[in-house]
């Protein structure tokens, strides 16, 4: 066996789990509606079909006032059960294990509903909580225990208990938030009070028979948090109270630390559950940027944890397991922690998919399907779109060639996989130089496709050609000093010490982070982007913070935009406030409302409120968009070819590969 720690099962003495992933909580926006149980027991279904343990759904909450937003999933009366009924019963008839999570949002709630152990709003929502009374903390406890009672009744294998995260019964832990003077408050024995009681009265109640598992928050990453002893005290009371398992809680939402995104270290915070190891003896579960077996296995072997758990790269690839178990981790389909699809999507109250994998979530919509009428197909760029499309198309069936002037393929991700925490780009394009040998695609790379080959050799031409950098009007455009974001990111052309960027784009930002970052970048390197963050390895501090210690960056920058505003304002909303904290760390000047003048022998001429300005800069480094690349494309509509248009080709904004993927993969599954 390739991964014998990681596919060993686990005995949790009433049943067994048939390996050690558990597919973490994930909120997919198909929870909070019965009309989209059908496609939410598809979702499931097929990732208990390729493998998984046992699986948690996203957060379901116990009660009205613990929503996260208006209309939320709700598990509480009666009738809440048969919409789940097709859960459970989709993930047995694959032989699954599955949970429900029960999260009450406390303050975090987005609605006027919210309550809390006190009046104190929290950062991230606007609405200010009502602070419960003793008689509504005793109902709280009760709403949990039926929302588990409710849950068996569905036939939930079990529920995992959200304790973490800043979450209500986070909240309840800390003096941070909880400044009750009553039984509930005060004295850390009374603070956990809460999450003990919500145990315990849900094991007398739903039996021995029912997994629990409650998720503790061992890393707060917030000022005013728990001491590591109360968290192990904390912990040994769950167990003592009847939890089945212990899953690890890493980071309050409000936490000024990243914990998911990609420019985390793989496996960054395994080592606080390996400090828990040892103080209770039911299984811990340690989670947060774990997306290969290779990972996985050295988590466990090592003796980290008893579980490893993953949500986004179960997304990604619901084979994940499976292609474990059969030792071929070059097949497997990466999560790359972009969260442009998966969590951007669900604070945007969107469904959420992936970008590496847009049938996540349409499961019965997005369906490939062998094709009736073979079609000779050719494909004109290997970048993500061209990728997507010609892997789809050989798969369904079709004979489809593989056309890229470039000596590789990857496009724009050869450019994206060098900025500094973007390193798992390279693993999206192992993934699709698989896929491509897998599905027999004729790849035809250093090859100039041309109007004439493309109209009498096939029936079918898709230009995924992509974009060309768009210039800007600026007087001095041609001075030696102006250079693309493509000079800097694909021709290595040398930099000076003092850089400014024209565009404050998902680009702009990429090239400050590219331009200022010591190389390698602290995401292989824990004890760099611990020390770089702030993080306590040592838990001296509670909440494991410690003042963060940014590296000296490699060059000046200044980042600018001409229209007014924060700079970064439209960057995605999950990793948009990393990024802008990565370049403040790095001393970045960032300015909007910039009017660009001229440039010169002595920098970059501008304004800014009207007041001229001369930035000494040795290079102005131009990311100001793109322009859809159709070269090809007017020629063979005079030619009469079919001819179809994707990714940038087709529409140039930011170099969005998450769009151009996903109307890729479904022109293909419709040809």
């Amino acid at each position: 066996m390739a991964y014998p720690h990681l596919l060993a099962p686990l005995d949790l003495g009433f049943t067994t789990l048939r390996n050690r992933v558990l597919m973490g909580s994930m909120h997919t926006g198909l929870e909070d509606k019965a009309a989209d149980f059908d496609k939410l027991a598809a979702f499931y279904a097929e990732r208990a079909r390729g493998g998984v343990g046992l699986i948690v759904t996203g957060g379901i909450a116990p009660n009205l006032r613990g929503w996260l937003k208006p209309m939320s999933g709700t598990m509480s009366m009666p009738w809440h059960v048969a919409r789940h009924r097709k859960v459970t019963r989709a993930v047995h008839a694959e032989g699954g294990t599955i949970c429900m999570q029960i999260l009450h949002a406390g303050r975090y709630g987005y609605h006027p509903l919210s309550v809390a152990p006190s009046r104190i709003k929290s950062p991230i929502t606007p609405f200010t909580p009502r602070a419960l009374g003793a008689r509504g903390v005793e109902r709280t406890i009760d709403a949990f225990v039926r929302s588990a009672t409710l849950a068996r009744d569905a036939g939930y294998d079990g529920v995992e208990v959200m304790g973490s995260e800043g979450y209500l019964i986070n909240q309840f832990l800390t003096a941070r938030t909880n400044r009750r003077g009553d039984r509930w408050g005060g004295s850390a024995e009374n603070r956990m009070r809460f999450p003990v009681e919500i145990v315990r009265r849900m094991r007398e109640t739903v039996g021995h028979d029912f997994i629990i598992i409650y998720r503790l928050s061992m890393l707060d990453l917030v000022d005013d948090a728990q001491p590591w002893d109360d968290i192990v005290t904390l912990a040994k009371k769950i167990e003592a109270a009847g939890a089945t398992i212990i899953n690890t809680g890493i980071g309050w939402h409000e936490a000024r630390v990243p914990t998911i995104v990609t420019s985390v270290p793989r496996g960054a915070f395994t080592w606080v559950t390996r400090r828990m190891k040892g103080e209770v003896g039911i299984p811990l579960v340690t989670t947060n940027r774990i997306n290969m077996p290779d990972v996985a296995e050295r988590i466990l072997a090592g003796g980290d944890a008893d579980m490893v758990s993953m949500a986004r790269p179960l997304l990604a690839d619901p084979e994940w397991v499976n292609k474990a178990k059969a030792d071929t981790p070059a097949a497997i389909n990466t999560c790359i922690a972009c969260n442009q699809a998966c969590l951007d999507h669900v604070f945007e109250n969107r469904r959420a998919t992936c970008l590496m994998n847009p049938r996540a979530c349409y499961e019965t919509e997005l369906t490939i399907t062998p094709t009736i009428a073979k079609k000779r197909i050719a494909v004109v760029g290997a970048g993500p779109a061209g990728l997507a499309a010609s892997t789809t198309l050989a798969e369904r069936g079709h004979a489809v060639t593989l056309f890229d002037r470039a000596t590789e393929i990857g496009g724009q991700f050869n450019m994206a996989k060098r900025i500094p925490g973007k390193e798992e780009f390279h693993e999206a394009l192992r993934y699709f130089r698989h896929r491509l040998d897998a599905t027999g695609v004729d790849v035809r790379l250093g090859t100039e496709a041309t109007a004439d080959a493309l109209a009498s050799g096939f029936d079918t031409v898709i230009l995924a050609s992509g974009v060309t950098p768009r210039g800007v009007a600026i007087e001095g455009a041609d001075h030696a000093k102006v250079i693309s974001y493509v000079d800097v990111l694909q021709k290595d052309v040398a930099v000076g010490p003092r850089v400014a960027i024209v565009g404050a784009g998902g680009i702009g930002f990429d090239v400050a982070e590219f331009l200022t970052e010591r190389a390698p970048s602290p995401t292989t390197d824990l004890a760099r982007w611990t020390k770089e963050w702030g993080v306590d390895m040592n838990m001296t501090v509670p909440g494991g913070l410690m003042p963060a210690q940014p590296e000296k960056p490699e060059r000046q920058v200044w980042l600018l935009q001409r229209t007014e505003g924060r700079p970064g304002a439209r960057l995605n909303k999950t990793s948009g406030w990393v990024h802008r904290a990565t370049l403040k760390n790095k001393k970045v000047t960032m300015l909007g409302g910039v009017t660009y003048r001229r440039v010169d022998d002595e920098g970059l001429h501008l304004e800014i409120d009207g007041k001229p300005q001369v930035l000494p800069v040795d290079h102005v480094v131009i990311c100001a968009g793109q322009e859809p690349n159709r070269d090809l494309h007017e020629a063979l509509v005079a030619k009469g070819v079919d001819v179809r248009l994707v990714g940038g080709a087709d529409v140039a904004a930011e170099l969005d590969a998450k769009r151009a993927i996903d109307t890729a993969t479904r022109l293909a599954a419709s040809l």
